[in-house]
């Protein structure tokens, strides 16, 4: 009798992919550095499981200059459509914390990862993921890496708030008069010129319309700067709301703010106590004349489908008062931001506006495309019993009394609701319906 060798046993191959990550930048310009130290260690640690099959995947999964905290990184996301492609078996991360600081993402990825039948090994934290015992450890874990995370960010508020205390300036959106060097505000002469100027001015014509216009007319803009990566971001007009923020904007006084608390600040200051208090007082007197007002009960009709053609832009609600009566106009917003001289259009008077919308709805009413339309949705109601045009007509035709009677609230819903749009133009008044009529 014969006997044949037995055939060796052929070891599935494992693919495991190398995911590393480090939160800042700083580093990554040298020739080896923390992502290449990571990625080592797991070339290592797939080198010792050779016999069981594992094989390292060419492709680096890199994530430098990119918080634990979030799943919104690159390489992780190319390394999760690699997974659900089913080219990854297995993945390596030097440490639980690498992939994920978060308990709730952490456990979204191991769901994902169970789907595709990936498994998940730490090089300095050894378990598996495919047993009971080995997600306890990586509950406990990831707990731990949390509660870092959490203590962390609670030391970077504490310092933050320390630091503004003693006058620092902590970062944020660059202000017009002003350079950083060397995480200092540093006055920038030719802006701080501006900067008083725009003081002066606002507290002798009490108006950031007008002054708006005037910076814009003489080509001033907002602060242009350039990014730590080299990109420019060019001024741009200058608008009334932006205005307002550098008029409250208490880093003009020399102070920094934080919480509602108010410190002197390192930087110099570039406008006097004398100037802030008077425009703060002007502030402070148009505000109780604004909230003095008592605005009209009417509803507007065409609130959020009122738009401006000319400036392409939508169109809200102001009030004004002549002779002590109050009177109701949809404002261009763009004209509102840059002032009139901006917009032709301007603004239109609401009540004859949204008498000339409800004029063409009610024509729209007696159309005969309208009173077919009308006549077969109605027949469909009533399974199939005839109705004549001519019925439908009528009862059509008395929709004027009905919408004179009801509430302003329902005469609103009614026509946002057979209204597309309302562009308001130089050459007229242009009402679109919705292509399917209304509901």
């Amino acid at each position: 009798m014969t006997r044949t060798a037995a055939t060796p046993a052929i070891t599935p191959k494992v693919r495991c992919a190398i995911y590393t990550r480090k939160s800042t930048e700083e580093g990554l310009e040298m020739e080896f550095n923390s992502l290449d130290a990571q990625r080592e260690a797991g070339v290592n640690y797939i080198a010792s499981q050779r016999a069981e099959g594992w094989v390292a995947l060419p492709a680096r999964y890199d994530d430098g200059g990119y918080s634990g905290g979030t799943l919104e990184r690159p390489a992780l996301k190319q390394l999760l459509r690699d997974i659900e492609a089913g080219h990854v078996d297995c993945i390596v991360c030097y440490k639980i914390d690498r992939l994920s600081r978060s308990l709730l993402d952490f456990a979204q990825l191991v769901e994902q990862f169970d789907r595709h039948n990936v498994t998940f090994i730490s090089v300095t934290q050894s378990f598996n993921t495919t047993t009971s015992m080995g997600r306890l450890t990586l509950n406990i874990l990831l707990s731990f890496a949390q509660f870092e995370r959490e203590v962390i960010g609670e030391r970077i508020r504490d310092k933050f708030a320390a630091s503004k205390r003693k006058g620092m300036f902590m970062g944020g959106p660059l202000m017009l008069g002003y350079d950083v060097k060397n995480r200092k505000l540093v006055v920038n002469q030719r802006e701080a010129a501006l900067v008083r100027d725009i003081f002066t001015r606002f507290i002798r014509d009490r108006s950031t319309t007008k002054l708006s216009q005037e910076l814009n007319a003489e080509g001033h803009t907002t602060k242009s700067w350039t990014t730590m990566k080299g990109k420019r971001r060019p001024g741009q007009p200058i608008s009334k709301m932006y205005l307002y923020r550098i008029l409250i904007n208490r880093i003009y006084l020399g102070e920094i703010t934080h919480k509602g608390q108010i410190y002197p600040g390192e930087h110099q200051a570039i406008i006097t106590r004398e100037q802030w208090d008077q425009v703060q007082a002007i502030l402070a007197e148009d505000h109780r004349s604004r909230a003095g007002r008592t605005k009209m009960q009417a509803p507007s009709l065409l609130k959020g489908i009122i738009r401006c053609g000319h400036c392409d832009t939508s169109m809200g609600m102001t009030y004004t008062q002549k002779a002590g009566k109050q009177y109701r106009y949809y404002l261009c917003h763009h004209a509102s931001k840059f002032g009139y001289a901006t917009c032709p259009v301007k603004s239109v008077p609401a009540g004859e506006i949204e008498q000339a919308v409800v004029a063409q709805l009610r024509r729209f009413f007696t159309t005969p495309e309208m009173i077919a339309m009308t006549a077969r949705k109605a027949q469909a109601l009533t399974d199939g019993t005839p109705l004549h045009e001519q019925d439908v007509a009528r009862q059509l035709g008395q929709l004027d009394g009905v919408w004179d009677e009801l509430f302003p609230a329902e005469q609103a819903r009614l026509l946002q609701l057979m209204v597309k749009q309302v562009t308001v133009s130089e050459q007229g008044l242009d009402v679109q319906m919705h292509a399917d009529g209304f509901p």
